[in-house]
């Protein structure tokens, strides 16, 4: 009988109590979306459905004007599709920049844009929401869409990896009598596109799961991503929770959906990040 190892039973079981902790409330919440809400209040916390029942999902999608579901969910798809693609062209430009255009100041700019890392997020709430509120983007996509266009870690990443590809292959194509934009879009670009790929999971994944700041730019319902409308909607059904949880199971669908057939680059991607060179 083969003897197992005492640490690998440790590490199995506190990884099965890790997953089993992040599981259940995911488990609850898709049981009670189909319980009617007269067996939630009358039986209380039970996982599984006295009765099952579409009802809830019926009147989320369909029966309820004063929170459109079905508009939230297709702002939050516009917008986090249309920041990946932006999001994948800056990036993708600006690390080409960094590794393949020789400029003066270029490695200390860099290093400034690093730094800027150091601050977090919310510090520039207030200057974004002044220069969106300029712009007259206040409940435009593009206030959700362009902020974001120029994480400057998806910068470094794909800077990080683009190091890796010889030089040699642009000096071969501008001997050829390539220019820049051509050697990055016919040299550049078919190679680095795992990273890429990575680039694009994060970024669809964040804009879809951004709360707070559509929560500041948004104030028109109609206009509103389906994270920060969940909010709405709490309010609005104090007490019905199977509807809560139906809205709440829409709106994880599609990250869920995207997570199950990407589930390698995933894991490619957390060797990217891990072992990025510096």
């Amino acid at each position: 009988m083969k003897k197992v190892n005492i640490s690998t039973l440790i590490s199995f079981i506190f990884l099965l109590c890790m997953t089993l902790i992040w599981i259940f409330p995911l488990a609850w919440s898709l049981f009670t979306s189909f319980k009617d809400e007269i067996d939630i209040q009358t039986f209380g916390f039970t996982m599984l459905p006295i009765h099952w029942v579409m009802a809830n999902y019926q009147d989320v999608l369909f029966n309820n004007t004063s929170a459109p579901v079905a508009k939230w969910f297709m702002n939050s798809m516009i917008i986090s599709v249309t920041q990946t693609i932006l999001v994948l062209v800056v990036v993708s430009m600006a690390a080409y920049g960094y590794t393949r255009l020789r400029f003066k100041g270029r490695d200390w700019l860099f290093s400034f844009l690093l730094a800027t890392m150091m601050f977090p997020a919310v510090v520039n709430l207030i200057p974004l929401y002044k220069i969106v509120d300029t712009l007259g983007w206040v409940n435009s996509y593009w206030a959700a869409i362009v902020p974001g266009a120029a994480a400057v870690f998806n910068v470094f990443l794909v800077r990080q990896f683009m190091i890796g590809i010889p030089i040699e292959l642009d000096e071969s194509a501008r001997i050829d009598g390539a220019n820049d934009f051509q050697i990055y879009t016919k040299v550049t670009l078919p190679l680095i596109k795992p990273v890429l790929t990575v680039v694009a999971l994060f970024t669809f994944t964040s804009s879809w799961n951004d709360f707070l700041w559509p929560s500041i730019v948004f104030n028109d319902i109609d206009k509103m991503p389906i994270t920060p409308g969940l909010q709405l909607l709490q309010g609005m059904y104090v007490t019905d929770i199977g509807h809560a949880m139906a809205a709440a199971i829409i709106a994880i669908v599609p990250t869920f959906i995207l997570y199950l057939f990407t589930q390698r680059y995933f894991l490619q991607s957390m060797s990217l990040s891990s072992g990025v060179k510096g």
